[in-house]
């Protein structure tokens, strides 16, 4: 099973709707590690790395969110590995 890793910018109204948290558990329920965290500009970033698979679903689900949220678009990039341990939530930049 081939893991990859995937950088996301999802934007929207993706901030104060606990994205974050829900980002946590749906990512620690496929087994995927990495992070997220809002951004400056509104925007939520995440790292997301595991079995394709996963990656993919989380994905797909990160276009609906928590119940507040209204995504408008995710932007993801192919990015190297890292070979994380966990998902966390990571302070704004």
């Amino acid at each position: 099973m081939a893991v990859i890793a995937r950088h996301l910018t999802i934007l929207g109204r993706v901030q104060g709707v606990f994205y974050r948290n829900w980002a946590v558990e749906r990512a620690n329920s496929l087994g995927l590690a990495g992070w997220v965290r809002n951004r400056m500009d509104g925007s939520v970033e995440a790292l997301v790395e595991g079995a394709e698979e996963a990656v993919e679903q989380f994905i797909a689900l990160a276009h609906e969110g928590p119940p507040a949220a209204h995504v408008t678009r995710i932007d993801a990039a192919v990015v190297d590995v890292e070979g994380l341990a966990s998902f966390q939530k990571r302070p704004t930049c």
